[in-house]
């Protein structure tokens, strides 16, 4: 038995989803935190920063580092 080598196509589009799934969820976080700040709600605007930054951090380090 030999070992066939499986051939893969274009990857943009995953690329693509990982990319959206890295990014969208801190993005629409750090929307919703402006919008609260303005809305004179400080206590929630703050938390819902810090969590985009906190999901930033997460998934650029393991989705990043999985991606090379």
């Amino acid at each position: 038995m030999s070992i066939i080598p499986l051939e893969v196509g274009n990857l943009d589009g995953l690329f693509a989803f990982l990319l959206l799934i890295m990014i969208g969820p801190a993005l629409l976080l750090g929307i919703a935190g402006i919008i609260l700040l303005a809305n004179k709600k400080k206590r929630s605007g703050k938390i819902c920063l810090i969590l985009a930054g906190v999901y930033l951090l997460i998934s650029f380090g393991i989705c990043g580092s999985m991606m090379l």
